[in-house]
């Protein structure tokens, strides 16, 4: 299952943020989806600041969009520490990893 957040920009855009995936080589910035642009690199922090949550219903058509991709989902409200240090901890993993 992937940990997902799902957020509401003023223009009613939905974006989902996933708090434990890591985007860059340090895990400063978590992975993220939208419609338009599709995967990304986020700053949950600020994004948390600069948008509102998404209800069930307007993040339903992002989530059957991520589904259809092969995501198994578990939407929740808020990360915790924990999310973030795990992304933090993926990162450090990726970057020692032999490619």
């Amino acid at each position: 299952m992937t940990i997902v957040v799902f957020r509401k920009w003023a223009d009613a855009d939905v974006i989902a943020l996933f708090p434990e995936l890591p985007a860059d080589i340090d895990g400063t910035f978590c992975d993220a989806y939208e419609h338009v642009g599709q995967h990304g690199g986020a700053d949950y922090h600020g994004v948390i600041e600069n948008s509102m949550p998404a209800s069930a219903m307007e993040a339903s058509r992002l989530a059957k969009e991520l589904e259809m991709i092969g995501y198994q989902l578990r939407p929740i409200r808020r990360a915790t520490w924990r999310h973030h240090e795990r992304r933090r901890e993926l990162a450090t993993a990726n970057r020692q990893t032999p490619a």
